[in-house]
């Protein structure tokens, strides 16, 4: 977050006197209470001051890197998850390869008929499967696909934080989000690198209001 002087002052006021009182503060910069109460607002909101009634401001003792990393690691993952893309076991390879272009996806989840996850295809699967002269609108999906358990999934209140490790320690593009049921995980969304990047351009633009 880039501050102001003044509000880069006030830090320096409440470092140097904490606890302090906002007409205190006021005082020191010849301000009235109402013209600060904008920037304290502000500076109480971003994590930089706290503040308790009738004991004052101090300062967190927080950086912005700090406070970055503190919001970042408070974000879900159904915060930012995306529509899954799924596709049915016995749909053919053929039907894959167009639903994947179609969504313009790098990866689909296939399920069974009461949408229990059952297995993921990639573009490589997909793309292994198109090397040869066999005819893919007779391979079912379910041939070609990495099955349960070797599937690594992400719940709805998972960190997003962990998530994205998972991506960088599997060197996948995305999760299937999944809800745990009694008859096996049922797919409700998806978690790609996309989605991460979006999460951390957001939480940079917050981070420069």
């Amino acid at each position: 977050m880039e501050l102001s002087n003044r509000q880069e002052q006030i830090i320096q006021i409440v470092k140097d006197n904490g606890p302090i009182t906002g007409e205190n503060i006021a005082d020191q910069l010849n301000l009235t209470r109402a013209t600060l109460r904008p920037d304290l607002a502000i500076l109480t909101m971003a994590g930089f001051l706290d503040a308790r009634p009738r004991v004052g401001y101090f300062f967190t003792g927080k950086t912005g890197s700090e406070l970055f990393t503190e919001k970042l690691k408070k974000f879900k993952v159904d915060e930012y998850q995306s529509r899954p893309i799924v596709v049915e076991e016995d749909v053919s390879v053929y039907d894959a390869i167009c639903a994947m272009f179609l969504e313009d996806v790098g990866t689909l989840f296939v399920t069974d008929q009461h949408s229990i996850l059952t297995g993921v295809v990639s573009r490589k699967d997909l793309l292994r499967a198109s090397i040869g002269n066999q005819d893919l609108t007779s391979v079912p999906v379910h041939i070609i696909m990495t099955r349960m358990p070797n599937i690594t999934v992400c719940e709805p209140e998972d960190l997003l934080l962990d998530a994205a490790q998972k991506l960088i320690e599997k060197q996948i593009d995305g999760l299937p989000v999944v809800q745990p049921s009694e008859e096996g995980l049922k797919v409700v969304g998806r978690l790609t690198k996309t989605n991460i990047t979006k999460a951390l351009v957001e939480l940079a633009r917050d981070q420069h209001l």
